[in-house]
């Protein structure tokens, strides 16, 4: 499946404001470390990818039922659609 294809990826609007801009919102909770960060496309929490010890991003797509997330690292706007295991 293409990111074309993706249907949670294409009915996206506009991102939502992150919850933190500091880093993995559960991470400086916790005091644990991240590796790189996401961002929720359907809340704004900011996340850790799965690299990191908590895979926060994850987690959370699957406990909150958000499916698309995209990178929060400087310079990078890929997206990745958990359900339909598809980037765009």
């Amino acid at each position: 499946m293409t990111a074309a294809a993706c249907p949670d990826i294409a009915d996206l609007g506009p991102d939502p404001a992150p919850s933190t801009r500091e880093g993995c919102e559960d991470c400086l909770t916790q005091g644990t470390r991240w590796v790189h960060l996401r961002l929720c496309l359907s809340c704004g929490k900011v996340g850790c990818c799965d690299s990191s010890p908590e895979k926060h991003a994850s987690r959370h797509a699957a406990e909150a039922g958000h499916p698309v997330i995209r990178s929060f690292e400087p310079g990078e706007t890929w997206r990745w659609c958990f359900v339909h295991q598809t980037a765009g």
